[in-house]
């Protein structure tokens, strides 16, 4: 087996092919799958990763292509060529081609220069419609054909129809009539594709006709009656028209599938990739791969890298890199550490991202290698007289051999299974003349010498794998940079060997092994402190973070809220400001027009009635705004009185929104007189009121009250007054309504003899606060009510 081959084996290169192959729906398409092999043009490389990133982003929002399970085509499209003729189950699977060609046409339109990498598949992809719908016409199954298929057959297969039902009615008066005790069962049945009767053998001689064939036991013997005969030669010779007939149509389907064999071949081969490249969008889909990058400059850098065939719930993700600042790694530490898995997973990634496949990881990039090489395992033969030492040696042997400059050799074990100076002195040798020959390399071991060389060497890196010496096992992480210990004595020590054993053992020791090893101890332990406390270090890092972004975000939002409620402060300021100007504009034009008419003292008093009426109203919206001010305070959570209170303040106490005055001061509590009752309450529940009136509610029979915080509605019922009451509740409720801010009202005033409405409307026409006034519509009271539009 050859080096390359070899690895591909051992890496396990083969079983992602297999779990590949699960994921591909066309028959030949898993074929293709198993024969892949990573490419070693860049260019290649990239585009085969094009592919599938493309195939993955189209098959998570489309699906994957509507393919079915096509046997080979080729030999068949062959076979047409040559002008033979094919057979019905050989034409299915061409129409089965030709309409997956279609649906995958379809499914394609629109993806043509996707990422300039796979859209072309779908492009090149021929429909031969005409072709598929006279096969799937012509031919039912692989043992039916059509009677439609042709006019001819559809009449042989009438008249083979007739003479069967000729042959039955002649049969049936043997069967019902008085033949009927001359037979075995009363059934009509075939030998050698003729009609018979199965008659028992005592009385053959009655019936007369050609015999057939006999029952095993001789007591039954089946007779064709003379009578039906000629009608049997007839079916026979309509069969062989309809066999003549049907290889007619086989021909003529053959023929048309030769003739546009080329196409048909193209298509199989675009319907072969298409499902090979989704095949490895699935898989990718499935490992949750991520797309490599290809280096150009002969960097591997992986980060948190799994191996894909370990369960990813429990596979520890690796991160390393190669050929950046150093071009070969050794790798040590305790067994079972994860030495072995470490230079699987760099060889099988390399070869999964040079097949074009997408590689477990968070983050990839990959040189393209000319060759992956691995000596991985023991391969010790009694057959060959290999040791493990020499099977070793004979796979290093090969792989140099094969190698050339920019190959990645991967060694487990080297120079191990003999003695270890010899070991140590041979494998330091060997990784000298890999890097001499521009290869880059990884290799595991125990052997301090390799560690030392790798400390002293300039491009060789240490690193090690993890083992926590407090449960005795291995944590699978490598650390880059530090040399790993077997740590032997301890493991050994904490099974339970005797102590006086391990301390001979240390004694045993080489004075340089033991500082070197006293060396690494320290370094070890130090790294763990500092990751420790850089692992800290980010932890108080991301809650300060964290921290500052939620006081942004509550900054951000106290100061938005604060401005919202300014705003919003502000414009119902400017709004009652607003109306009051306009009330107070519309009465002093009254004013003026009274001044004018005043002829009598109805005058005069009417005059005083609105200067008192002004008063109140522009009275109102100052203690409406004031108050607006006192509840917004309110709403703060911190409140500080502006001054001590005394015996009566007038205050507001917050707990039930109600005013009131001060009575008595006791320490921190008060007694409040709120209208009748009187209650005891924290001062701290308690707002002064400065230069603010309470607002009083004057509730009148037929009227509303003027404060703005009574519940005024955009209607009033006058109905049953007359003009003159009407108007003074109306005037009333027209100011409220201004304070309000309704556009429209509606005043009820009855359909009656129509005179209170014409006296309103008299009243209306020159108020100025009203804009417009109409009757009602129907729905809305039509002549009953009157709609008035208020000025803003």
């Amino acid at each position: 087996m050859k080096p390359f081959e070899k690895s591909l084996t051992v890496l396990e290169y083969d079983k992602i092919l297999e779990q590949l192959a699960m994921h591909c729906v066309v028959e030949a398409g898993r074929e293709k799958i198993l024969t892949l092999r990573p490419e070693t043009d860049a260019e290649r490389v990239v585009f085969l990763q094009k592919e599938t990133a493309a195939a993955r982003r189209i098959a998570a929002v489309k699906g994957t292509p509507p393919l079915s399970a096509h046997p080979s085509v080729p030999d068949i499209l062959d076979r047409a060529e040559k002008g033979a003729v094919l057979n019905p189950a050989e034409l299915l699977r061409v129409a089965s081609l030709l309409r997956s060609v279609e649906k995958s046409r379809r499914y394609g339109e629109g993806l043509v220069g996707e990422d300039g990498a796979f859209g072309h598949l779908f492009s090149r992809l021929i429909p031969q419609n005409a072709v598929e719908r006279e096969i799937s016409r012509c031919i039912v199954s692989e043992d039916t054909i059509a009677d439609d298929a042709t006019p001819e057959l559809h009449s042989i297969r009438r008249k083979k129809t007739s003479c069967s039902a000729k042959i039955r009615d002649q049969l049936q008066h043997y069967i019902s009539g008085a033949y009927g005790n001359f037979l075995q069962e009363n059934i009509i049945t075939f030998r050698n594709s003729r009609f018979v009767i199965p008659v028992k053998s005592e009385y053959k001689n009655e019936i007369r006709g050609l015999i057939h064939d006999t029952s095993s036991s001789g007591a039954t013997v089946f007779i064709e009656p003379l009578s039906v005969v000629e009608l049997n030669n007839q079916i026979k010779v309509l069969e062989g028209e309809e066999r003549e007939e049907i290889e007619r149509i086989l021909l003529s389907l053959s023929r048309q599938v030769a003739a546009v064999a080329d196409s048909l071949a193209l298509n199989f081969y675009n319907i072969v990739e298409i499902s090979v490249v989704f095949a490895k969008a699935e898989l990718a889909a499935e490992m949750d791969g991520a797309e490599p990058t290809v280096s150009r400059s002969g960097h591997l850098i992986l980060n948190r890298a799994r191996h894909p065939l370990l369960d990813p719930k429990k596979a520890v993700p690796i991160s390393l890199s190669l050929g950046k600042s150093f071009d070969t790694l050794v790798i040590t530490g305790p067994n079972t550490g994860g030495k072995t898995v470490t230079l699987k997973t760099m060889g099988l990634l390399s070869m999964m991202a040079q097949t074009g496949l997408q590689v477990p990881a968070e983050e990839a990039t990959f040189p393209v290698y000319p060759d992956v090489l691995a000596d991985i395992g023991d391969e010790q033969s009694i057959e060959q007289s290999l040791s493990t030492f020499s099977s070793h040696v004979v796979n290093i042997i090969s792989m140099l051999e094969n190698a050339c400059p920019g190959s990645l050799l991967l060694f487990d074990e080297l120079g191990s299974g003999t003695d270890p100076v010899e070991g140590a002195a041979l494998a330091e040798a060997i990784l000298e003349h890999v890097r001499a020959r521009g290869m880059r390399c990884a290799a595991t071991t125990h052997y301090a010498e390799l560690k030392t060389y790798a400390l002293e060497t300039e491009g060789v890196e240490n690193a090690s794998c993890e083992f926590d010496i407090q449960t005795l096992k291995p944590t699978y992480r490598l650390i880059i940079g530090t040399p790993g210990r077997s740590n032997a004595f301890l493991i050994s020590s904490r099974l339970g060997l005797p102590q006086a054993i391990i301390q001979k053992a240390e004694i045993l020791i080489k004075s340089e092994n033991r500082r070197f090893e006293s060396v690494v101890g320290k370094l070890e332990e130090e790294r763990v402190r500092m990751e420790k406390d850089r692992a800290e270090a980010q932890r108080l890092l991301a809650e300060a973070e964290a921290m500052r972004e939620n006081t942004l975000k509550e900054r951000e939002g106290l100061l938005s809220g604060a401005e919202k409620e300014l705003e919003r402060a502000k414009k119902e300021a400017l709004r009652l400001v607003k109306s009051a100007r306009a009330l107070s504009d519309s009465t002093f034009e009254k004013l003026e027009e009274m001044q004018k008419k005043a002829l009598h003292d109805r005058a005069q008093a009417d005059l005083e009635e609105e200067r008192r009426k002004l008063r109140l109203t522009l009275r109102g919206a100052e203690n409406d705004m004031s108050e607006k001010m006192v509840r917004a305070e309110e709403k703060g959570e911190d409140y500080t009185l502006p001054r001590p209170l005394k015996t009566g303040d007038r205050v507001l106490v917050a707990t039930v929104g109600k005013e009131g005055v001060v009575e008595k001061l006791s320490g921190s509590e008060a007694t409040v007189l709120t209208g009748n009752l009187r209650m005891k309450v924290p001062v701290s529940s308690l707002r002064l009121i400065t230069g603010l009136k309470s607002i009083r509610k004057e509730k009148k029979k037929g009227s509303v009250s003027s404060s703005p915080r009574s519940h005024i509605t955009n209607s009033i019922d006058v109905r049953g007054m007359i003009t003159d009451d009407a108007w003074f509740v109306i005037d009333k409720y027209l100011d409220d309504v201004i304070l309000t801010g309704f556009e429209s009202v509606t005043v009820i005033h009855g359909k009656g003899t129509g005179a209170l409405k014409s006296g309103l409307w008299r009243c209306f026409k020159g108020d100025g606060r009203i804009r417009s006034y109409r009757l009602g519509l129907y729905g809305e009271g039509d002549g009953g009510v009157t709609i008035l539009e208020m000025k803003k």
